[in-house]
C-alpha cells in the first residue's frame, strides 16, 4: 500500500523597516517600532502568501517582528487570528557597545574592513555583543528542535525574525560555509519559502518571493 509523503512549508520573513533602520542605527536588542512605511510593506508581504494556510507563526520577542507579523496577516487576509509563539532564540544579534550608534559614522571611524567584519563576518568579535556564530548557536538548535519536526509532520509555519538571525538560519538551511556567509544577506521585502518532507532534516526545495520596495538603511 502506498503512503502519501508529508510536505510542510516554512516561510521566513525579515521584519520590515523599523525606526532605527530609518536612522541607520545598529538596533540589536533595542525594542523599537516599525515605521508606517514598514507596516505597509508588511501588509504587501502578506498579500504574497494568500496561497498558503499556516498552522502557526513564530516571532522573536522584539515588537518589530510582532508588528511585521500583524501586517503580514492583515495582508494575507484570511488568518488574522493565527496562533503565535514568541521565542528569545529568534531575537536579533546583540550588538553590544555598538547598539544605538550610527553605522556609517562607525564605518568612517574604524575603516571598511573592520566594519564589514563586524557587520557580515561569521565570528568577528563585537565588544559586549554577539558574533553571527553566537546567534547561530542559539537560533539553529531552536529551529531543529521546535520547528523542523512540525514541518516534517506536514505543518506550514510562518517565521518572522531579523536580518542576522535569518542569515544564521540560512547558513544551516542552505548549507553555507563559514567563508561564504559573509556575502549572504537577507534583504527587506523578501520571503524565503522552504519546503520540507518527512524524510529529511533539510529543505527539499527553496523559492523566494519578493515585493518591490525602496530598501531602508539596513
Amino acid at each position: 500500500m502506498m503512503t502519501t509523503q508529508k510536505s510542510g512549508i516554512l516561510v521566513i520573513s525579515r521584519h520590515a523597516e523599523s525606526e532605527w533602520n530609518l536612522l541607520g542605527k545598529w538596533t540589536g536588542w533595542t525594542d523599537v517600532n516599525l515605521t508606517e512605511k514598514g507596516y505597509h510593506e508588511a501588509v504587501m508581504l502578506g498579500e504574497q502568501l494568500r496561497d498558503i494556510t499556516f498552522n502557526e507563526a513564530y516571532t522573536s520577542e522584539l515588537k518589530r517582528t510582532r508588528q511585521t507579523c500583524d501586517g503580514i496577516l492583515e495582508g494575507k487576509g484570511d488568518q488574522i487570528d493565527l496562533p503565535r509563539i514568541t521565542a528569545k532564540e529568534l531575537n536579533e544579534r546583540d550588538y553590544g557597545d555598538l547598539t544605538g550608534k550610527n553605522k556609517w559614522e562607525v564605518k568612517n571611524e574604524i575603516g571598511e574592513e573592520a566594519f564589514n567584519g563586524i557587520r557580515r563576518g561569521w565570528d568577528y568579535p563585537v565588544p559586549g555583543g554577539e558574533t553571527l556564530k553566537d546567534v547561530y548557536d542559539r537560533a539553529v538548535p531552536y529551529l531543529q528542535t521546535e520547528i523542523i519536526p512540525r514541518l516534517q509532520r506536514g505543518e506550514n509555519i510562518l517565521l518572522v525574525s531579523h536580518g542576522n538571525t535569518i542569515r544564521a538560519l540560512m547558513k544551516y538551511l542552505d548549507q553555507i560555509s563559514d567563508a561564504d556567509i559573509g556575502t549572504v544577506e537577507m534583504p527587506f521585502g523578501a520571503l524565503l519559502v522552504y519546503r520540507f518532507d518527512d524524510k529529511h532534516d533539510l529543505p527539499v526545495e527553496k523559492t523566494v518571493r519578493q515585493i518591490d520596495i525602496t530598501p531602508p538603511k539596513a
